[in-house]
C-alpha cells in the first residue's frame, strides 16, 4: 500500500520535494527515521523491527532517498523462495538493487539531488523510468495510474495546490491530504484490510533533496488512519534528517548511481 507523492522541478538545481505515508499493521513493531544499521555506517530509515529492513531510507551525504511500496507480485514463487523487501531501500542509497529482486513486488521511489526513477518490480520484470518534471504520485501500480482511486480523485489537486515557500512548503499537500479524508475510498490517509490484515496510514514524512542537502520530517496521526491537527505541528518541528556538506565530484554515490543504472537493463 503506502502513498508518495513528488515534485521533481523543471529547473537544475532546484530541489526535488516528496510526501510519504506509510501504511502498516499498528501491531507491528517499527521505528522512526534513525541510524539502525550499524552495518551500513551514514545510513538512516524507517525500521520494520520485524524483518529488520526499512520503509524509507536516506543516505543524507551522498542526498539520496529511497521509499518503498508494495506491488502485485505476478511470479509463481514460493514464500521459502523469496525474501523480505526491507533491505531494498537500504540497499537502493547504497550500492543499488539487484538486477533480479529476490523479493514479492515492490515499486520502489529513488530520488538524488538530480531528480527522481520509479522502478516497478513485479517479480518477472523489472522497469527502471525516469520521473518528469512535475507532480506524481505513486502508490501500488504504474505512475500517476488512474486505476488507483486516491490518484484519479487527487493528483489534480496536488498539481493545483503546488508547494508554498519557504520550510514549510508541504503546507498546501498537506491540505490536500486533510480533504481527502472527507471520501474514504480515495484518502490519501487509509484504513484498509488487505490479505486478512487491516493496514492503516502511521506516518507521514515529509522531504528535501537537493544539490544544498536533504531534510526529512516526520509525524504520526494520533489515531492511525485519522486526519488530525498535530501532524501540521509534527512536520514543522519533526527534523530527523538534515545534511549540507559539499558533494563529492567523484565518490562512492556517483558508482552506486552508476551500478543503479546498470542493473536497470530493461528500463526506460
Amino acid at each position: 500500500m503506502c502513498t508518495v507523492v513528488i515534485d521533481v522541478p523543471a529547473e537544475p538545481g532546484e530541489p526535488v520535494r516528496v510526501l510519504a505515508v506509510r501504511d502498516e499493521d499498528r501491531e507491528r513493531p517499527w521505528r522512526g527515521l534513525g541510524a539502525w544499521w550499524p552495518e551500513r555506517p551514514g545510513i538512516l530509515g524507517v525500521r520494520d523491527d520485524r524483518a529488520g529492513g526499512a520503509w524509507l531510507a536516506v543516505d543524507p551525504d551522498a542526498r539520496r532517498l529511497a521509499v518503498l511500496l508494495n506491488r502485485e507480485d505476478l511470479s509463481d514463487r514460493r514464500d521459502d523462495e523469496v525474501v523480505s523487501r526491507g533491505a531494498i531501500p537500504l540497499d537502493a542509497v547504497g550500492d543499488g538493487i539487484p538486477e533480479v529482486p529476490p523479493t514479492r513486488g515492490f515499486n520502489l521511489v529513488e530520488v538524488d539531488a538530480h531528480g527522481a526513477h520509479l522502478v516497478e518490480w513485479d517479480g518477472l520484470e523489472a522497469r527502471r523510468t525516469r520521473l518528469a518534471p512535475g507532480t506524481h504520485m505513486i502508490a501500488h501500480h504504474a505512475v500517476d495510474d488512474p486505476g488507483t482511486p486516491r490518484i484519479a480523485r487527487w493528483l489534480g489537486a496536488f498539481r493545483d495546490a503546488g508547494l508554498a515557500p519557504g520550510e514549510d512548503w508541504w503546507m498546501p499537500w498537506l491540505g490536500v491530504v486533510e480533504a481527502s479524508t472527507s471520501d474514504p475510498s480515495a484518502s490519501v490517509l487509509r484504513r484498509d484490510e488487505h490479505d486478512g490484515h487491516v493496514l492503516e496510514s502511521l506516518l507521514v514524512c515529509a522531504a528535501t533533496i537537493g544539490p544544498d542537502g536533504i531534510e526529512v520530517r516526520e509525524a504520526s496521526p494520533v489515531e492511525p488512519g485519522a486526519w488530525d491537527d498535530g501532524l501540521v505541528e509534527g512536520l514543522q518541528h519533526g527534523i530527523r534528517a538534515l545534511s549540507s556538506r559539499p558533494a563529492a565530484a567523484e565518490t562512492s554515490s556517483s558508482r552506486a548511481a552508476s551500478s543503479r543504472a546498470a542493473s536497470s537493463s530493461r528500463a526506460q
